[in-house]
């Protein structure tokens, strides 16, 4: 029996018909998945097809924070929502922290299954047990800081946390995403999936709190975990100061930085212009998610005499990039005002950003006319062009909106004429803010991660920091990565997404005590009693269950693969020169990367790996 971190129970709204029901969380549910993306990922792949249209439905929503969210754990107050993405047709899982995540939790839910279509627009709301579905026409239309503050004050209740599509997930665009304050769970369409529910909201308020099984252990836990934390060398003295644009000047040291959609990385410096000094001087206020001691998240406001004056907002890195250097942008106000107009309207910004930096390689190359491009001047650099075309993206506005809305893969078959070269991405999903053909593993990831071209799933903190854990790599090496990729997954999947914690502080102070940190806070917060290794098994079972997920949708390993950008354009300049993947080096780090997994030489599980994992098929 669950004796804490857990609240056992699952809620489960059904849109078509209006069912309210809640479910008993089994304690094998908790061991095997723990939380989170494994909640999500079990949930899915017992019940969504794999040939489900994303926008159907068949497809489903779940919303699971993990058993130390909503405990006094630093940095866990995180989410993961899981659905067959549209973007990509495989696995859609996307993260988010503020304080949404902890707000279900208290109101007293493990997840949240939105399942069906309403044929009207709606949104849920919870107020502890009390569940409601709503109509939304008042609030359909509205952009993603207008809905939120329009619900704290049509319900009466400035403490509830709210979960919302803007116009872009209305308008279904593949990359919309869903706006919890000012976090987004981004990336893979996950917005798109809600509007084609006519899902406009989810508002949670919550009295209760979160048991602790052994609060004696619990406490000896945390203050290990606050050790290691404060022994980091990078988390307080500067990630807490800066946050993750401090990436914009390491990325670039190490010739990583991707520019102009790939075609310059290392041949241009960015940190003068939007490094982490002009982001410190940019920077306001700090605002950190529930329970966060770290405080990343860095308030930006544009001042003086920029067109963008006013502008608020809190970039990451990955948005420097993708409205910075993707787009050969140097102005900082300009990406500023982007990230907020991108979260007003409900667009992830770096898909947004990425198709951008695309679609202005392919004007200045003639393969897009300023007639197909609504008379955009599209051209690289052109900061006011880049973000006027937010809104016509987001309203799928005719010609540019159209074209673009849909991400690069949806561009690219729309246009042919070997546009597809020049589409950075992998199964659809639109390439991060790391080139990989400077950090082999890394690109590995994106190759062979359930979620396409996605560096959180398992991010080669050994190649971009150095940091020797399990072992010291050579980056631009191809041996071992297929070994090293596994790990990395496993492991950040097993002690970030599923507890659910903060990546970043895996990074940056936790990665050699990840998983025996994990299995003492879950163990103590809940009475189950995991290993270290148990804890990985549960990363590796999450893995492969979505393995097989996106094997039913009709991947294979075909689509483990990069762009020809990618295998066949060594970089030129920086510390990364002469760098690429060629095809047969991406052949043997499959062929070692499936070995080790236990899967066939086509990346399918075989049934001994499947049983050893107690996944069953059905």
């Amino acid at each position: 029996m669950l004796k804490g971190g857990y609240q056992g129970k699952v809620l489960r709204v059904n849109l078509t018909t209006g069912e309210i029901t809640k479910e008993e969380l089994k304690e094998e549910m908790a061991r095997d998945y723990i939380g989170g993306a494994g909640f999500g990922l079990k949930y899915l792949y017992d019940e969504v097809p794999g040939d489900a249209d994303p926008f159907g439905e068949d497809n489903k929503m779940i919303f699971a924070p993990g058993p130390l969210s909503g405990t006094s754990s630093p940095c866990a107050s995180r989410m993961s929502v899981v659905t067959k993405s549209p973007l990509t047709g495989a696995v859609g899982m996307a993260t988010s922290g503020g304080h949404f995540p902890v707000e279900l939790k208290f109101a007293g839910y493990d997840a949240l299954i939105v399942e069906g279509k309403s044929e009207e627009p709606v949104y849920i709301h919870i107020k502890d047990d009390q569940v409601k579905i709503r109509k939304a026409d008042k609030i359909w239309g509205m952009e993603t800081f207008d809905t939120q503050s329009f619900l704290k004050h049509d319900l009466n209740d400035q403490q509830l946390r709210i979960a919302c599509i803007g116009p872009a997930g209305e308008n279904l665009s593949k990359m919309a995403c869903i706006i919890n304050e000012r976090r987004a769970f981004g990336r893979k369409g996950v917005g798109a999936v809600m509007g084609s529910k006519n899902l406009k909201a989810i508002a949670v308020r919550g009295t209760g709190t979160v048991q602790i099984a052994d609060e004696n252990a619990f406490k000896e836990a945390r203050s290990a975990m606050l050790k290691h934390m404060k022994e980091s060398p990078v988390l307080y003295p500067s990630f807490s100061k800066i946050g993750t644009p401090m990436m914009v000047d390491a990325i670039n040291a190490l010739g990583m930085f991707p520019s102009e959609n790939f075609m310059t990385t290392g041949e241009k410096d960015y940190t003068p212009d939007i490094g982490a000094e002009k982001s410190i001087e940019a920077s306001i206020a700090s605002e950190p998610c529930y329970g966060c001691p770290v405080g990343c998240s860095q308030l930006k406001l544009v001042r003086g005499s920029s067109k963008y004056i006013g502008a608020l907002s809190d970039p990451e890195y990955e948005t420097y990039y993708s409205f910075g250097g993707q787009t050969g942008v140097r102005d900082l106000d300009s990406i500023i005002a982007a990230d907020n107009l991108c979260d007003r309207l409900g667009l992830d910004t770096m898909s947004t950003g990425v198709t951008i930096g695309f679609a202005m390689e392919l004007y200045e190359k003639g393969l897009l006319s300023k007639d197909d491009l609504s008379g955009f001047d599209l051209k690289f650099g052109n900061h006011e062009a880049m973000y006027d075309a937010i809104t016509e993206i987001a309203y799928k506005k005719e010609g540019l909106g159209e074209l673009l809305a849909d991400g690069s893969r949806v561009l690219s078959e729309k246009l042919g004429k070997a546009s597809e070269d020049y589409a950075m991405h992998v199964k659809g999903l639109e390439f991060p803010a790391y080139d990989p053909r400077g950090a082999k593993a890394h690109g590995l990831n994106y190759a062979t991660s359930y979620t396409g071209a996605d560096h959180n799933r398992g991010y080669a903190f050994q190649e971009i920091f150095s940091i020797p854990v399990p072992y010291a790599v050579d980056r631009f090496a191809i041996e071992g990565k297929g070994k090293l990729t596994k790990w990395d997954q496993d492991v950040r999947t097993a002690t970030c997404d599923c507890p659910t914690m903060c990546a970043f502080l895996f990074d940056m102070a936790l990665p050699g005590t990840a998983l025996e940190n994990t299995a003492n806070m879950v163990n103590a917060a809940s009475g189950l009693s995991l290993t270290p290794e148990e804890v990985e098994r549960v990363g590796e079972r999450v893995n492969n269950l979505a393995r097989l997920f996106n094997i039913s949708a009709g991947m294979t390993r075909k689509d483990d693969t990069f762009p020809k950008r990618i295998m066949t354009e060594p970089i030129k300049a920086g510390d990364s020169k002469g760098q690429h993947i060629p095809q047969e080096d991406l052949d043997a780090m499959l062929d070692e990367y499936y070995e080790v997994r236990g899967w066939t030489k086509e990346g399918v599980p075989t049934k001994e790996k499947l049983q050893e994992l107690n996944i069953k098929l059905g």
